[in-house]
């Protein structure tokens, strides 16, 4: 049987890991800039992760949520007290993309409705309805394509303002990232968040923050939404959270009322995944990491901005979610900074953009290596 062929591969195959360093099977070490899409959050084999989950697992791996999963509560405590939403309330599930369905299944649940607006450069995943709200149609099959979402321009309040004039009483939700990362670390601006939570909420819609990349801390705030001082009505979570375990969650507003049977999950909220949550969720909080995140964050783009040569068009993001766009196709540095350097970055849907997700406690003489590296590639 061969594998089904859907990855560019990078000819590299890593066989262990520790902190934001790795190792390929040939002994050859490499610097990890990019957590494996911004999963990696407290660093690769965390001592206190490792610990929790093989406790764990000694006592219990997982039963279904049919019965009391104590551990599921105490991680809610746990993420009420780092995103400051001690009021809402948290369903789990495996993934983004999962994350995403549910959100958007709630919200019309809630609110009666089927329209969703979502917006250009948007990605929330490759399942039916999470798909059908990506701003990418090779990844959207016949099956997903539907009239109930419908795109507006990213940042663009105007155009938002007019799709509710003319369909208002037919939105469910608005779904954005607060800083759009597959679309080339395009952060949405605080005006533009405000008109979403003002507009939803005088329709009578829900605010759908997709935080899958972009929150657990990554922005310097839990969830990068919040830089604009309003609340959603649902945060969607996964990646960092569980720093590598598959789980992904729903933060959800208490105005948002359950019901049995409405929501429901197999694997989601398992005793493993909550193990792993919880430590990162400890971690987080006993070193301070969002602060780190923002420190270091700040200190990048600060010393990024330095680098202004004619190959770069722009810097930007917040905290340590970072994209670098070139004024051409960036694949050849990105190469260079793994073949010459030793250090792993991202690519975004644009072709000239690279993206920078190290660990939320990636330390000020690691940065230094890759803007080392990133100044060696730009002006030799």
């Amino acid at each position: 049987m061969k594998l089904f062929n859907v990855y560019h591969l990078l000819d590299v195959e890593i066989v262990r890991a520790q902190g934001s360093t790795l190792w390929d099977k040939n002994g050859k070490e490499y610097l990890d800039f990019y957590g494996g899409h911004a999963v990696i959050s407290i660093g690769h084999t965390n001592p206190r992760y490792v610990k929790a989950i093989n406790d764990q697992l000694s006592k219990i791996g997982f039963y279904s949520n049919s019965v009391v999963i104590s551990a599921q509560e105490e991680l809610a405590e746990l993420l009420g007290q780092l995103s400051g939403k001690k009021d809402y309330q948290l369903f789990m599930c495996n993934s983004g993309a999962e994350a995403n369905e549910n959100a958007l299944k709630l919200a019309s649940f809630h609110t009666g409705r089927r329209k969703v607006i979502a917006f250009s450069g948007s990605f929330h995943g490759r399942t039916s309805l999470a798909v059908a709200a990506t701003d990418n149609p090779k990844i959207v099959a016949p099956i997903n394509e539907t009239p109930n979402v419908i795109f507006s321009k990213f940042n663009d309040v105007e155009a938002l303002r007019e799709l509710f004039d003319q369909n208002g009483d037919q939105i469910a939700a608005v779904i954005t990232e607060g800083i759009q990362g597959v679309g080339g670390v395009q952060e949405a601006s605080p005006e533009f968040l405000r008109a979403i939570r003002e507009l939803t909420s005088r329709h009578g819609a829900l605010y759908v923050a997709d935080s899958v990349q972009c929150g657990c801390g990554r922005s310097g705030s839990y969830f990068s939404h919040d830089w604009a001082g309003v609340d959603a009505d649902i945060y969607t979570m996964a990646k960092g959270i569980a720093n590598g375990f598959p789980l992904g969650a729903l933060l959800i507003s208490p105005s948002i009322k359950p019901a049995f049977g409405m929501l429901g999950t197999t694997f989601g909220g398992n005793h493993l995944a909550c193990a792993a949550a919880k430590a990162v969720a400890r971690e987080m909080l006993d070193y301070k990491l969002i602060e780190n995140a923002k420190q270091m964050g700040d200190y990048l783009l600060f010393e990024l901005k330095k680098l202004a040569s004619n190959k770069i068009k722009e810097i930007r993001g917040r905290g340590l979610m970072i994209g670098i766009e070139f004024n051409e196709d960036c694949t050849p540095i990105r190469s260079a900074l793994l073949k010459k350097h030793s250090i792993f970055v991202g690519s975004a849907a644009n072709a000239c953009v690279i993206r920078l997700l190290p660990t939320l406690n990636i330390t000020k003489k690691e940065c230094d290596l890759v803007l080392l590296a990133l100044k060696s590639e730009l002006f030799t």
